[in-house]
């Protein structure tokens, strides 16, 4: 998968926006992402597009840290499952490179890297944005969840040497400083945390060994299935689409940030294609209001995205071998309507 990241990266978004006097809901709805995203936080988003919420965030809320003080309040809930993988590991090290290892599974659109280079220890965080898209916000809230996984890990021992930014300061020195406890160096070749390389060593007094195991290969099983998710992420899309018309390929891939043929050859490593998946959700939702409701056919033509009701014809003809009028005289209202009846003429306390 390219440039997507869990949707729990944005946990505790709508309480802090809440605090900075912005709607969430619209501030979502402004950065082209689905009104659900904060229900669903294990659901997969565009990377690309939470970079744009925060920086939409910061200038309507004339917040230039929006970023940075968003990451402090998240803390580490933004890492979900792994976090229990983690807190669990021996000592602060074998914490590190476990996140390392699987941050994949939180994001694909950047990675973590644990170094020691003259006994200093680097956490570093490298993000796949896009040309044109501003990293600075994206940047900072990465690196505060970094200071806030750190101080979980270490405690009082944290003492940080160094705090490195790619980007170029959005405020003064002193604002850093107050929020990140060390003055930070701008314009620098990577974003990383530095500190003592003995630190690494340090034992996770509240670890759990078995949670540990048991947490390891939940998280390789979700390794094995973790491809698996973007033609679901695709059928998301196309269901919530498919009312508006906008089911083309080139549609969908410019909401996800990614060029059509990207795409199509993700697709086609999971071994399906952008066609057949919205043959198989427009199949799922047309049978479903053909079984529940009474809708026209021509409305739900319109529903699922054909030009007109000879054409959703012609398709339905082609999946089911009959046309949806019969299918529905077969399996839809007309049963649904004599079982209701059957039952209305029973006493309740038969139907019991």
């Amino acid at each position: 998968m390219e440039e997507f990241s869990r949707a729990s990266s944005l946990a505790l978004f709508d309480e802090y926006c809440m605090t900075c006097g912005l709607d969430p809901q619209a501030m979502l709805t402004d950065a082209g992402l689905p009104a659900d995203t904060l229900s669903h936080p294990e659901s997969l988003i565009s990377y690309q597009r939470m970079a744009l919420l925060l920086e939409n965030c910061a200038i309507e809320s004339g917040n230039p840290l929006f970023g940075l003080e968003f990451g402090l309040h998240q803390g580490t809930a933004v890492f979900g499952q792994l976090l229990y993988l983690v807190k669990n590991a021996q000592t602060v090290g074998e914490s590190l490179k476990e996140l390392a290892h699987y941050y994949h599974l939180h994001s694909s659109s950047g990675a973590v890297k644990v170094s020691v280079h003259n006994k200093l220890a680097i956490l570093e965080y490298s993000p796949m944005l896009r040309k044109g898209i501003p990293a600075r916000q994206a940047i900072e809230l990465a690196m505060a969840v970094g200071k806030r996984l750190l101080k979980m890990l270490l405690g009082n021992q944290w003492q940080p040497q160094a705090v490195h930014f790619q980007t170029a300061a959005g405020a003064s020195p002193q604002s850093y400083v107050r929020l990140l406890g060390t003055t930070p160096h701008f314009n620098s070749a990577h974003n990383a945390w530095v500190f003592d390389a003995a630190l690494l060593d340090a034992p996770l007094s509240n670890a759990d060994a078995t949670l540990h195991e048991l947490m390891r290969a939940h998280i390789e099983q979700l390794d094995e299935l973790a491809p698996k998710e973007l033609p679901a992420y695709v059928c998301h899309l196309l269901r919530n689409f498919l009312p508006n018309g906008k089911v083309t390929i080139d549609f969908i891939a410019d909401y996800m940030m990614v060029s059509a043929r990207s795409l199509q050859r993700m697709l086609m490593e999971e071994g399906t294609s952008f066609q057949a998946l919205l043959n198989e959700t427009r199949q799922a939702v047309a049978t479903r209001y053909l079984k529940e409701s009474q809708m026209s056919l021509t409305q739900l033509a319109g529903l699922l995205g054909y030009a007109d009701l000879a054409s959703f014809s012609k398709a339905f003809q082609r999946w089911f071998g009959m046309s949806p009028r019969r299918w529905r005289e077969e399996n839809g209202n007309r049963k649904t309507a004599q079982r209701l009846a059957r039952q209305q003429r029973t006493p309740g306390w038969l139907r019991r």
